[in-house]
C-alpha cells in the first residue's frame, strides 16, 4: 500500500505544480504552455507505475510504462517493420490518394448543382457506414497487402474532407464575388485568388480530421487480413498470445504517428492562413 499512497502523493504534487504554472503570471507564455502538458503526461505515467507495482496488476491486464518501454526498446525492428506497412504505406497512401480526389471533387461539386445535391447526401450515407462492414469487403476486393488498407483509408477521409471542401468554398460572400465581377475575373481566377484562399480553414479542417481517421481505418483493416506485418495484425496476434506490452508498445507508436502527422498538418495550416482569425492569437 505503500506505493499507492506514494501515487497520490505524486498526483497531488503533480496537481499543485499545474495549477501554480497555469494561473501564475507567466501562463501565457510559450515555455509554461509546453511545459504543463509535459508535466501532466509524466505525472500520469509515474502514477500509473506505482499503481500497478502497488496493486499487483496482473501483466494480462495492465503492465506497467517501465515494462512497455522495455518491450519497445526490444523490439524496435518489428515497430519499425510494422509502422512502414500501415502507415506509410497504407495510412500515407490512402490519405493522399483520398484527400487528393476529394478536393478535386468538391471543385467540380462546385460547378454543378446536381452534384451537390446527389453526390453530398451519398457521401453522409457512406460516412455513417461503419469500418467493421467495409473493411472486410475492400479487403477481400484488394488483397490482404497495403492496397486494401489504402483502399479503407480512401473511403473513410473522402468523404470528411469533400463536405468541409465544399464548405469552404462558399465561404467567400456575396460582395465578394460581386467585386471579383466587376473586376471581369474568370470562374478560375475567382476560385484561385479569392474562393480557394477563403477556404484554406474548411480545408485544412477536412485534413486534420482524416489525418485520425486514416490512421484507424489502416489498423482497423488489417484485423481483417494481413500479411504477416503491420500494427492491426501485431495487435490483434499479440492480444491472442496475452503480450499486452507488445500491444501498448503499438500504442505507443501509433499515437506518436498520430501525433506527428496531426501536428505536421496544423503547422503548415499556421504558415498558409495566418492572416485568418483563428490563427492570429496562436
Amino acid at each position: 500500500m505503500e506505493l499507492v499512497f506514494l501515487a497520490f502523493l505524486v498526483w497531488c504534487a503533480g496537481w499543485w505544480i499545474n495549477a501554480r504554472l497555469a494561473n501564475g503570471p507567466r501562463a501565457d507564455t510559450r515555455a509554461v504552455g509546453l511545459l504543463v502538458p509535459v508535466i501532466f503526461g509524466l505525472t500520469i505515467l509515474l502514477v500509473w507505475e506505482l499503481l500497478v507495482r502497488g496493486l499487483d496488476v496482473p501483466l494480462v491486464i495492465l503492465p506497467a510504462p517501465t515494462l512497455i518501454a522495455v518491450r519497445f526498446a526490444d523490439s524496435l525492428s518489428i515497430l519499425w517493420q510494422d509502422f512502414a506497412q500501415t502507415i506509410l504505406k497504407g495510412a500515407l497512401g490512402g490519405y493522399v490518394i483520398g484527400c487528393s480526389a476529394a478536393f478535386v471533387t468538391a471543385i467540380l461539386v462546385d460547378r454543378s448543382d446536381f452534384l451537390r445535391r446527389g453526390l453530398l447526401p451519398v457521401g453522409n450515407f457512406v460516412a455513417a457506414l461503419p469500418i467493421v462492414g467495409t473493411a472486410p469487403i475492400l479487403v477481400m476486393w484488394f488483397g490482404f497487402d497495403w492496397h486494401s488498407k489504402a483502399a479503407v483509408v480512401v473511403v473513410m477521409v473522402f468523404f470528411p474532407m469533400l463536405v468541409n471542401t465544399v464548405a469552404g468554398l462558399r465561404e467567400a460572400s456575396e460582395m465578394q464575388r460581386d467585386l471579383m465581377h466587376t473586376y471581369a475575373a474568370s470562374y478560375w481566377q475567382s476560385l484561385l485568388k479569392l474562393r480557394l484562399p477563403a477556404a484554406l480553414p474548411f480545408v485544412f479542417n477536412g485534413l486534420k480530421i482524416s489525418t485520425t481517421l486514416a490512421l484507424v481505418g489502416a489498423i482497423v483493416a488489417e484485423f481483417f487480413g494481413s500479411p504477416t506485418v503491420g500494427m492491426g495484425f501485431r495487435i490483434s496476434t499479440s492480444v491472442g498470445q496475452l503480450a499486452l506490452d507488445m500491444v501498448w508498445a503499438e500504442i505507443v507508436v501509433a499515437a506518436l504517428a498520430g501525433s506527428l502527422f496531426y501536428g505536421l498538418i496544423a503547422a503548415l495550416e499556421k504558415a498558409l492562413t495566418f492572416w485568418h482569425p483563428s490563427q492570429r492569437g496562436a
